[in-house]
């Protein structure tokens, strides 16, 4: 089947976070669809919208918006019907929905939802953690881990965590190497432990990506790349085998990671997360 292509224009006034989020989902269901997109983001002048409109003139194809403000609104809507395209605007269905339910008439602020609030300022906090205990630094400092995440190197720990920590969750990572005792602060934790795996085949290709990004003569401190026990097939099975079975002997649930994104990855530990909370609430910590 020929590949379809179009352009596909998001107008936003904000950061553009949640039409990326859903033109990312709502195209993923389409498998012979190549998307050209045109993000046009902070939209909230007129002088704005007009090099938005220029840049869907030029490059014409439908339009998700998530713009508040009702002239600009008008304004793009017209626009883009002189053009024949056709613009969804995203928000509507739910805020009518909320303002019927809630009785309460939309504000119309473009970006409300970006404010230096409390949960801001969790965010914060986190990435400095993540940063302070990123692969087995300050052992002292999990304690204060909302989650603790464990693994084998190039296991997505440190990716997964700075994930995590744009959700305001507080994660830690230590690195798991054969022949390296576990620290004794690492066994002895009150706080919920999450192992990450991977299939030994994917994790080869992905150390063996990295080598090369290092080392682009092909060796690594007179190793030959085929010849590193890092990339060596029998070796990182082992290395898998042993650390999902130490993983299971002190309780530590694990996920695979080999075929899941990040954000499903980030999202099974924050459901792990919560239910070791719910179990040790009021205990101690």
């Amino acid at each position: 089947m020929d590949e379809h292509r179009i352009s596909l224009h998001l107008v936003s006034d904000a950061t553009g976070e949640t039409l990326n989020a859903i033109a990312r989902a709502s195209v993923a269901q389409f498998q012979h669809t190549h998307v050209v997109y045109h993000r046009w983001n902070l939209i909230r002048t007129r002088l704005h919208l007009h090099r938005v409109l220029e840049g869907i003139e030029a490059n014409p194809g439908p339009v998700l918006s998530s713009v508040i403000d009702p002239k600009l609104r008008s304004a793009l809507d017209l626009a883009c019907k002189q053009l024949q395209l056709q613009v969804v605007n995203v928000l509507d269905p739910v805020l009518s929905m909320l303002q019927e339910t809630l009785g309460e008439t939309v504000q119309g602020r473009p970006g409300i939802q970006y404010v230096l609030d409390e949960e801001y300022y969790k965010r914060i906090d986190a990435m400095h953690y993540v940063l302070a205990h990123d692969d087995g630094q300050a052992m002292a400092g999990l304690r204060e881990a909302d989650v603790v995440l464990v693994g084998v190197s190039r296991a997505s720990k440190t990716p997964t965590s700075f994930y995590l920590a744009n959700r305001g969750v507080k994660a830690a990572n230590v690195p798991l190497v054969p022949g390296v005792p576990v620290a004794p602060e690492l066994l002895a934790l009150q706080r919920p432990i999450v192992g990450l795996t991977i299939d030994p085949r994917t994790l080869i290709e992905i150390r063996r990506h990295r080598l090369r990004a290092i080392a682009p003569g092909g060796t690594m401190g007179g190793i030959k790349e085929d010849d590193n026990i890092y990339v060596d097939p029998e070796a990182v099975r082992d290395e898998v085998v042993w650390a999902r079975r130490l993983c299971s002997r002190n309780g530590w649930p694990v996920i695979d990671v080999s075929r899941r994104s990040i954000e499903e990855t980030s999202a099974a530990v924050i459901e792990l997360a919560e239910a070791w909370h719910l179990r040790h609430a009021g205990g101690s910590a």
